[in-house]
């Protein structure tokens, strides 16, 4: 147990403090909780359940297994290490106990988790229960001589989004038995299925649905989730069911000091801080110093990597002993290599690991005792499931938070309220996504003839899919069935469930001749171009050359000491406007355009002090998307009354383009890579001058459409974060942005108030 108060003065005794702490969140110790069962366990049940001393149930516990009993679909959405799992896991071994026949699906978004939970289940049915294959994890790493055996003797069934999509589904005839009898589905981390992959996963388990009607069964479906404002809500659009919410959290908790660290001032007058990389190599290297056991985590799989190499340098130098008890994790490793870093950091061998939000979700990597977030996550939600990965035991903890310079992160430094006295984000995926919705319908087609009445799983969307898939030569009509043509097979294997591309790169190892990694294909080029500076587990890796066509990246290894940064340009087309209404005294739409966006060109920063040394041109092909943008129109006479002031029109738009999308995931659970922006002095689709804030997806995923309903307040929040940055001309805390094309300029703070000013005000 860390004593938080030591700490924090230690900090504040340092050389290197300069007032760095913006605000300390008490979070005060709570008791527990407890329910009762409408009626009893088992015995059995109930005796395994007091040997593992799980017993008795917290409040949530009691009404989430009341609730299942009374035949409800079920979405648990509590705090981080409350207990959920037994939420479900209860109703399920009742169910077996109560028949043998019962069998339960688990959903859990990657495989770690999946293994991870089957070693938890086992300890808690296991043997008086169930024993030996009837409980089983099927994923990509089965052998294949245990698979025949698990399909016909396992009770529960631990798997994934991926293989339930690319390997139960499409032959669900070797599953017969199984789907048959099929009495519960469990999805956890339910919150993780939004966006693309929620809009994928939505319709799997719309498939599944499909399937279990066929064999005759009917499952209830038990959603566990973290903190959102709408879990009925996202649980309902993720299954298609309606669901009961059980969201009032009766687990004790330990207390912990949430800091708000914000990196100093090295510019006043700029607004320019300190590196937050460094800060963050700061706090991790001086917990572990102090051996407190530490997740760090970071926003990009570049920074996991970067923060990786400052602490290691820095222990090296000053604590050696701990330069070799510290990780990077991250996606895109091999499995391999995260499960021998889990275990590390289970075990104790490891003191540290700095980690992507991979290790976010529930994998089980032991009690940690202060968690550090570089950079607010992108939700509310997140910034509770990482700061919750210390102090799991209930004992207090320490999280800190140290802020990025940009206008979300620097609006929570100035308003903690924000974060401490609001709900979550809402959860956003979008079934009727035609880039999602139409590879699934061949899918659905591959494993069941289709038929009208389908209709009623996929949505209104359904009909327009059926009709543009037969004009493209996927789909025939026949006796009221649509079935797939002959030439199409096996469709499952062209989606990537977490993307709209069909095709990922591969990065290629020359130095070994060996797959290194693989990258999504829609962010490839602003990964793997030539000249970029790849990282992986701390080695850098100059990509020398990149084959578009076989979507292969040529990589080898290097020793630099600066990093690589795109730059890109965008450009909008409107397709059709959606909805429209007044917000004060302007015009707002939502509707569908079409983004072009083409990588031209990267900057090479130096480590440590992020000075751009170099600009490189790049030339690679252009990327066309449609999806859906809100955009909102000026006071007629807003560039005349600015150019009155002697403001820059031009950079006033700009400037308010950029603040705004870097508010917005205040109101949407997204991360600002999710969203695009484009600000025009003049717009030949609507004839005047035009912001434009769009999802950054083909298709869409509801991001532009929550921002719509929610403009006035997203207008008002981007007044303040502007208004209240201390800087002059503005800087990253509030109109400048890292993903700028045109290098951030032109970009008028002074004229983007203005414009605000009126957007804001009431009508006249």
């Amino acid at each position: 147990m860390i004593d938080t108060t030591a700490f924090i003065n230690h900090l504040k005794a340092s050389t290197s403090y300069r007032e760095q702490i913006a605000h300390i969140e008490a979070i005060p110790l709570r008791p527990a909780h407890y329910g009762n069962l409408e009626q009893p366990l088992s015995k059995s049940l109930e005796e395994t359940l007091l040997t593992s001393r799980v017993l008795p149930l917290y409040s949530h516990q009691a009404s989430a297994i009341n609730a299942i009993r009374r035949g409800e679909n079920v979405v648990v959405a509590t705090a981080s290490a409350s207990g959920k799992t037994l939420c479900y896991d209860i109703p399920v071994l009742e169910a077996i106990l109560a028949d043998k026949w019962n069998r339960a699906m688990y959903l859990f978004p990657t495989k770690a988790l999946a293994q991870d939970q089957e070693r938890a289940l086992r300890e808690l049915a296991s043997p008086g229960i169930l024993k030996g294959i009837e409980i089983a994890t099927f994923d990509g790493d089965t052998p294949s001589q245990l698979r025949a055996t698990i399909k016909k003797q396992t009770k529960i069934l631990l798997t994934n989004p991926d293989m339930l999509h690319l390997g139960i589904l499409p032959n669900h005839g070797s599953w017969a038995r199984f789907i048959r009898h099929l009495r519960y589905v469990i999805v956890d981390e339910a919150h993780a299925y939004r966006g693309v992959f929620g809009s994928h996963v939505a319709h799997i388990l719309r498939r599944l649905r499909r399937l279990c009607a066929l064999y005759g069964s009917s499952p209830q479906f038990i959603l566990a989730s973290a903190t959102l404002a709408n879990p009925g809500e996202h649980a309902q659009k993720l299954v298609g069911l309606p669901f009961s919410v059980v969201s009032d959290d009766g687990s004790p908790y330990g207390g912990k000091d949430f800091i708000f660290w914000n990196p100093p001032l090295v510019d006043p007058a700029k607004s320019v801080r300190h590196s937050s990389n460094s800060e963050a190599t700061f706090l991790f290297t001086e917990l572990l110093k102090k051996q407190v056991r530490s997740l760090a985590f970071a926003r990009s799989r570049k920074l996991t990597e970067l923060i990786y190499i400052y602490s290691r340098d820095e222990l090296s130098r000053t604590a050696p002993a701990l330069a070799d008890k510290i990780m990077p994790y991250r996606a895109g490793y091999l499995p391999e290599e995260r499960r021998q870093i889990e275990q590390g950091l289970f075990s104790g061998r490891l003191m540290g690991v700095v980690a992507t939000n991979a290790l976010e979700l529930g994998v089980d990597i032991g009690d940690l005792d202060a968690t550090i977030l570089t950079g607010y996550p992108g939700s509310i939600a997140s910034t509770w499931q990482q700061a919750g990965r210390s102090g799991r035991r209930r004992e207090k903890s320490l999280s800190f938070l140290i802020a990025l310079d940009d206008p979300l992160d620097q609006y929570f430094m100035r308003h903690p309220e924000a974060l401490f006295g609001r709900p979550s984000e809402f959860a956003l995926i979008n079934t009727g996504n035609p880039y999602i919705l139409k590879p699934h319908i061949l899918c659905a087609a591959w494993e069941l003839p289709l038929k009208a009445d389908d209709a009623s799983l996929f949505g209104d969307s359904f009909s327009g899919a059926i009709a543009g898939l037969i004009e493209e030569g996927y789909l025939r009509n026949k006796n009221d069935r649509w079935y797939l043509l002959p030439s199409i097979t096996y469709p499952a294997q062209k989606i990537n469930i977490r993307s709209t591309s069909e095709r990922n790169y591969s990065i290629w190892d020359t130095s070994r001749d060996s797959l290194l990694e693989v990258v999504e294909g829609a962010t490839a080029f602003f990964q793997v171009y030539p000249g970029a500076i790849y990282l992986h587990q701390g080695q850098p890796y100059l990509i020398t050359s990149l084959d578009v066509e076989g979507h292969k990246a040529y990589a080898e290894p290097t020793e630099v000491n600066y990093y690589t940064q795109t730059r890109d340009i965008t450009s909008l087309k409107v397709l059709k406007v959606l909805q429209e209404k007044i917000a004060g005294h302007v015009k707002v739409f939502l509707g569908e355009v079409e983004v072009t966006a083409q990588v031209v060109g990267y900057r090479k920063k130096m480590q440590f002090t992020e000075e751009v040394i170099g600009e490189e041109p790049l030339d690679l092909p252009s990327h066309v998307f449609p999806t859906q943008s809100l955009w909102f129109d000026l006071p007629p006479d807003a560039e005349e009354r600015l150019a009155d002031a002697g403001l820059d029109f031009a950079g006033g738009l700009h400037a308010l383009e950029h603040a705004a999308i870097g508010l917005l995931p205040l109101y949407a659970l997204c991360d600002r890579n999710d969203i695009g922006g484009l600000s025009t002095t003049f717009h030949a689709d609507t004839g005047r001058a035009q912001i434009f804030i769009h999802d950054a997806h083909p298709g869409g995923i509801g991001i532009a459409e929550k921002g719509y309903e929610l403009i006035k307040e997203l207008w008002d929040a981007t007044s303040k974060a502007i208004g209240e940055c201390p800087c002059h001309d503005g800087c990253p805390s509030c109109i400048q942005s890292p993903k700028c094309g045109n290098n951030n300029e032109p970009l008028d703070k002074e004229g983007a108030k203005q414009l605000l000013s009126w957007l804001v005000e009431k009508p006249v």
